[in-house]
């Protein structure tokens, strides 16, 4: 239930493992603001930043963005993008995402959601664990049926990938 942590479902070769995306976002105390990423291709992270700032409206050009994947796993592939700009936009809004909810998909320039190999694996595996929703690209859903105990949410952008997957904010009382 913390604010900047994602699950998302990657392959190691042929197998889906999952594993969680941290992101912490904070103002930048310096003119030129840091982004480190810890499992992650750090080249990514002002990539998938500027995407948010440019389609979401997220003011991010002076905030410090520390990525991490918990575990220690190096994760190399774009269907991590949807996760990791679900994390940063998390972190930056202070609003925790459903711990119970899976994010894959390749973000574009245009902040589209792009479709990934192997959904059905990823998606699997999810189930198996004990995850109860997948967001991913509307073009993954075709051609193939999820199991019956998760649910499989199709979006097009990160802007309706962050309405569906955000919860509300807490109110200052409810933190502790």
């Amino acid at each position: 239930g913390a604010s900047g942590s994602t699950g998302v479902a990657s392959m190691e070769g042929t197998r889906p493992v999952l594993v969680e995306i941290q992101a912490l976002i904070s103002p930048s105390s310096f003119g030129n603001p840091r982004r480190m990423a810890t499992g992650v291709d750090s080249n990514r992270v002002p990539l998938l930043m500027a995407v948010l700032e440019k389609r979401v409206g997220l003011m991010l050009q002076n905030q410090d963005a520390y990525i991490k994947v918990a575990g220690g796993v190096r994760l190399d592939e774009p269907a991590i993008d949807l996760a990791i700009a679900i994390s940063i936009a998390s972190s930056f809004r202070d609003q925790p995402t459903n711990p119970e909810d899976i994010f894959i998909g390749e973000v574009g320039l245009t902040g589209e959601i792009r479709r990934v190999s192997r959904i059905e694996q990823r998606v699997q595996e999810a189930a198996k664990l004990g995850f109860k929703r997948v967001i991913c690209s509307v073009n993954n859903l075709a051609g193939w049926t999820p199991p019956t105990n998760i649910e499989v949410l199709g979006v097009r952008t990160v802007h309706e990938a962050l309405q569906i997957g955000l919860q509300p904010a807490k109110p200052i009382g409810d933190l502790y």
